[in-house]
């Protein structure tokens, strides 16, 4: 696919995706929908690529849905066609049509096997924020600005945020973020607990790029792969017990692999790990979470 609101680049094994609408201050479109997704299943299909940053082109993040279709912006009817209907005239919300598109994208992000950083430069409201609260880490730059604006737009929270808002900053900041509306500093954002800290904007890509190499450095790529999605598989488990099945799970297979084998061997000859199996090809079969629903 051919990108027209993205940048997608590889570099010392870093994705970077840029939301490349500057103009709009990279507002969200149908198209930019369609081709975050494809990017992050081209990512997941890539081994050479082991940890993704994700950043706004200019002097904004983004700025939320692009709203230049006026008050028919978030009327499926009007904008689409009417949607499925009943025998009985309700709506029929099985029909793709009525899917959050913003949703789409953050279960994709949420199914990803690479690391995921937010780097917000600028603003970022609505979807802008919502979809970055599938991203694992969120590094702002002084100059961002953050804001759940939906009540004051009439509608409700979207991207499946009120699955990670809460779980990532508490009930209470989420909900006064979402009830008030209103437009923070990063200061704020940090304070929540939103962001994990705030640099200088010249410092936001550097800094990103530094933790993300981390993260590819020394590490395992299946093993990155596989806590990523434990971690996050588990914040829905009702119980200890689940999070017990899968890690045991995980030891087992991943303890019979070349690669703890190469782990281990290689902390002993005190030399840098060489690690083999990929994600495209190693990942175990007990892990099939990512196959089970269709997140697009």
């Amino acid at each position: 696919m051919a990108y027209e609101t993205i940048k997608y680049e590889v570099a010392e094994q870093i994705l970077t995706i840029t939301l490349n609408r500057p103009d709009k201050l990279n507002a969200f479109n149908a198209t930019m929908q369609q081709e975050l997704i494809d990017a992050f299943d081209k990512a997941d299909k890539d081994d050479d690529v082991r940890a993704i940053i994700v950043t706004g082109e200019g002097r904004g993040f983004c700025a939320g849905a692009d709203l230049s279709s006026g008050a028919n912006t978030f009327d499926r009817d009007a904008r689409r066609g009417p949607v499925k209907r009943n025998a009985d005239g309700s709506v029929d919300y099985s029909d793709p049509q009525v899917r959050d598109g913003g949703g789409q994208v953050t279960l994709r992000i949420f199914k990803c096997l690479k690391p995921v950083i937010a780097a917000v430069n600028g603003p970022a409201v609505g979807i802008g924020v919502t979809m970055q609260l599938a991203m694992d880490i969120r590094i702002a730059s002084e100059a961002a600005r953050f804001g759940f604006v939906f009540s004051q737009r009439g509608i409700v929270p979207e991207a499946a945020s009120s699955w990670f808002l809460p779980r990532i900053v508490g009930i209470s900041q989420a909900l006064e973020w979402c009830y008030s509306g209103r437009v923070f500093p990063a200061q704020e954002a940090l304070a929540g607990r939103l962001v994990s800290r705030v640099v200088p904007p010249d410092d936001l890509l550097p800094t990103a790029r530094a933790l993300a190499r981390e993260f590819a450095a020394k590490t395992a790529p299946v093993s990155v792969a596989l806590i990523r999605q434990m971690m996050w598989r588990m914040m829905g488990a009702d119980d200890p017990m689940e999070a017990h099945k899968v890690d045991s799970r995980g030891i087992y297979a991943r303890g019979r692999s070349e690669d703890v084998k190469e782990g281990v061997v290689s902390f002993l000859e005190k030399r840098p790990a060489q690690f083999k199996n990929k994600v495209s090809s190693d990942m175990p079969d007990y892990f099939p979470w990512w196959q089970e629903r269709d997140y697009k």
